[in-house]
């Protein structure tokens, strides 16, 4: 996927949302947002733009000299924690666990605080579990856990890996062991090591860091360490719509989990936007 002109619009909007997080003084935020202006003028609409978007917050977090997202992520994280005994109970107590705890992780890719300033995570659970998965690939998706012992988990956000860490329990349960991967370092409201720990995913599988701060899953920006993993996995899920930018069109077996939620993805799917999906690549 290549930067669209209706992503433009997006990457400003991107980032007066970063500022309004990380600043409350007006002087600073309008440098800020003039500066990043300037950049959003020359990207290379050649790339993704998970690529684009990785740049203007690499700038904006430089700008602040502190990381906008990081409380706003914690909130979030106890937000969906609340919400786990709860919906792990309704997992369990359902006919098909795998199936109810997919649909969960994909209502969790909701919390996006690129792109929404506030989620109705409750709203969108209940909707979620009541409406249709427009892409549903769900039979071969549950026939590849089936067929693989080995499954490498590609996270996206806070607050959503709560929904993931649900997801990653139900696998484990069926004797299948999980690798999570989470970004390297801080960028937007990806998911972390720290936030890893925070949500406890860590006291139940492996977690692995990818070495990037980098929107989806650049893997050329990724560590070595990383690369060989992903190379060496026959089975792969994929969280969000950064990992589906990044990733799609690989000649991997990947299974991308995420909700379709700007006009240029959901224009390249064929989809409108806000469409679910459960999509094999």
């Amino acid at each position: 996927m290549k930067v669209h002109l209706d992503c433009y619009p997006c990457f400003l909007n991107q980032t007066i949302i970063a500022v309004r997080l990380g600043t409350k003084d007006e002087a600073k935020r309008q440098y800020i947002l003039e500066r990043i202006a300037g950049a959003i003028g020359r990207v290379d609409t050649s790339k993704t733009p998970a690529h684009t978007t990785t740049f203007l917050h690499r700038d904006i977090r430089d700008l602040l000299g502190e990381d906008p997202f990081k409380g706003i992520k914690s909130e979030y994280n106890q937000i969906a924690l609340n919400l786990y005994p709860s919906l792990k109970k309704y997992v369990e107590a359902s006919a098909d666990p795998l199936w109810t705890a997919s649909r969960l992780a994909i209502a969790g890719n909701v919390i996006d605080f690129g792109i929404f300033t506030s989620v109705d995570i409750e709203g969108t659970v209940r909707r979620a579990l009541a409406g249709p998965i427009t892409v549903d690939d769900y039979p071969a998706f549950k026939d590849e856990i089936n067929r693989h012992d080995e499954i490498l988990y590609l996270l996206d956000n806070a607050g959503e890996i709560v929904f993931d860490r649900i997801l990653i329990e139900t696998m484990l349960s069926l004797g299948k062991k999980v690798k999570a991967v989470v970004k390297g370092s801080a960028v937007i409201n990806d998911s972390t090591i720290h936030d890893a720990r925070e949500t406890h995913l860590t006291e139940i599988c492996t977690v692995i860091e990818n070495g990037s701060d980098a929107v989806g899953t650049i893997l050329e920006w990724a560590s070595q360490d990383f690369k060989d993993t992903f190379n060496r996995a026959s089975f792969i899920i994929s969280k969000g719509q950064g990992n589906f930018e990044t990733l799609v069109g690989l000649q991997k077996k990947i299974f991308f989990l995420f909700q379709s939620k700007c006009d240029v993805v959901s224009k390249e799917l064929g989809l409108s936007k806000g469409s679910m999906l459960l999509k094999k690549s």
